[in-house]
């Protein structure tokens, strides 16, 4: 199945599940949970990733990737943020060329 296809599908449960919560959905309690869980959540998978990739492990990066992906889709729904808002601004960054923020400067004394 394709990657887009998979993730609008996701997507699309996740927002059944804001409008219609089911018992025992861990979707549906993360909803009820509020932001600051979802963002807790997003924080926690981040630093697994950060971990998995420290750790070489690419079965672990995946895993997590997966579920950051997934929270972040939580988020999305939560803040009324559709997919189509990502792929608008993705086309946008994708005409960038040469875009490298510069470096830096250090300031002296400061470490």
């Amino acid at each position: 199945m394709e990657l887009k296809s998979i993730v609008e599908q996701l997507y699309g449960i996740i927002e059944e599940r804001r409008e219609n919560p089911i018992e025992g959905s861990y979707t549906s309690y993360l909803f009820k949970e509020g932001l600051d869980k979802i963002l807790k959540k997003i924080g926690e998978e981040s630093s697994e990733i950060i971990i998995g990739a420290k750790n070489n492990s690419k079965d672990e990066v995946v895993y997590e990737t997966c579920d950051l992906v997934y929270h972040l889709l939580v988020l999305m729904v939560q803040q009324g943020i559709d997919i189509n808002d990502l792929v608008k601004e993705l086309e946008k960054r994708r005409l960038k060329i040469c875009n490298k923020k510069p470096e830096r400067k250090t300031v002296e004394g400061i470490h």
